[in-house]
């Protein structure tokens, strides 16, 4: 089979846990895969982001990013006449069916067969997180995308249901592989590294670590307000480190920082290297995560690979994901979150027990795991064609 796999919307650094995603699944897949062929659709700017180990993958440039006059002449046609160009030059690639990472297809009405990995579709619970003209956007091709697709791959149980729940789809096409984690997420032994890494980033004290980017349903906000009940109620004696992307609610995390009194207790580090969050997580003393809302929620699989023990939102997917691993909270309660953590703080037979725990059940969430069943997909739909 020739397989296409559309990475025509990928933009390196803006797409958070699809980009990881994607990138694993297209190196795994070199490694694992000696019979089908594929063809990787992509901006030619963003070419070089996907290294190529095997002569079974071609690159074909599609190049309709915004701005571009591509993108102008298609845009004017679909509004004018109802035609859309991108369609028509995806009917000329000669594949079998095509493969879309990113939760909608792009484009939708292309007649081809088409896979579709679906992450989430928070804008269903969470309307006031968008605006209006994402929200119209996704109302517009989520749920088509959903019901045009052949097969749908979901990252978990949760979204599934969702699926079956909130689109009609129906639950016999849906097929839940959960994603993993790289072999740079594991128990660091080399303590001059871990030494030069605490001087770098002045790591003095014990630290709760939060890696997540400064979207709304991040929840940074309530776990600040934690951190402030900590501060007054029980004289934490830690601080909490955040790294991420810079979005949408990043200047009110800041101002926020500042409102509770919370400078000298948290730390905003923004953006780090894949290679530096081992690092973070082989030191933190616990990873929190009080997300709302998560497809899958690729940090908590991390930290558990690294020995850290976590807690996180009983929301979602994410009880799914740490299994008895991780302890949960309310993430509306930021009462809740801080007796949480007090409660695990200085419990360091129980911290014990979660480090263990967590690294056993790190184990059920592998890349090479992610590829094989994906590739199990996609032999059902060259057997259906």
């Amino acid at each position: 089979m020739n397989i296409g796999l559309n990475a025509i919307s990928f933009v390196p650094g803006k797409i958070g846990g699809m980009e990881t995603y994607f990138r694993n699944l297209l190196h795994y897949l070199q490694r694992l895969d000696d019979g089908n062929r594929y063809t990787l659709l992509c901006d030619r700017r963003y070419a070089a982001e996907f290294p190529l180990e095997s002569d079974r993958v071609r690159v074909r440039y599609v190049n309709y990013a915004r701005p571009s006059w591509k993108w102008f002449v298609r845009g004017l046609l679909r509004n004018s006449i109802k035609v859309d160009i991108l369609a028509r030059e995806m009917r000329n690639l000669g594949v079998d069916f095509i493969h879309h990472p990113f939760t909608v297809l792009t484009p939708l009405g292309t007649g081809i067969p088409s896979l579709l990995t679906f992450w989430d579709m928070q804008h269903e619970f969470f309307p006031e997180f968008f605006d209006r003209l994402d929200i119209q956007r996704r109302r517009r091709s989520y749920q088509a995308s959903a019901l045009e697709a052949k097969q749908i791959i979901v990252s978990a149980g949760f979204t599934r249901d969702c699926l079956v729940e909130r689109y009609g789809v129906p639950v016999e096409k849906i097929e839940v592989i959960h994603t993993g984690y790289g072999p740079q997420y594991r128990l660091l032994d080399d303590q001059s590294a871990l030494g030069r890494f605490r001087e770098k980033y002045g790591l003095r004290r014990p630290f709760l670590y939060y890696p997540a980017a400064t979207w709304p349903h991040k929840n940074h906000k309530n776990l600040l307000a934690a951190m402030k009940i900590l501060k007054e109620r029980h004289r934490f004696d830690g601080e909490l480190l955040l790294t991420g992307i810079a979005m949408q609610s990043h200047g009110e995390i800041l101002t926020e920082i500042d409102r509770l009194g919370l400078r000298e207790m948290v730390r905003v580090l923004g953006y780090l290297s894949a290679d530096e969050l081992p690092f973070l997580y082989n030191l933190a003393r616990v990873m929190v995560f009080p997300s709302l809302f998560e497809g899958f929620g690729i940090p908590l699989v991390e930290a558990m690979a690294c020995g850290c023990p976590v807690i996180c939102a009983d929301a979602t997917s994410l009880p799914e994901v740490v299994g008895d691993a991780g302890v949960l909270f309310d993430p509306r309660s930021a009462e809740d979150i801080a007796d949480r953590i007090r409660a695990l703080w200085n419990d360091d037979a129980r911290l014990q027990e979660m480090r263990i725990r967590g690294l056993g059940r790190a184990k059920h969430f592998t890349w090479d795991e992610t590829a094989r069943r994906t590739l199990q997909v996609y032999n059902r739909m060259g057997d259906s064609r």
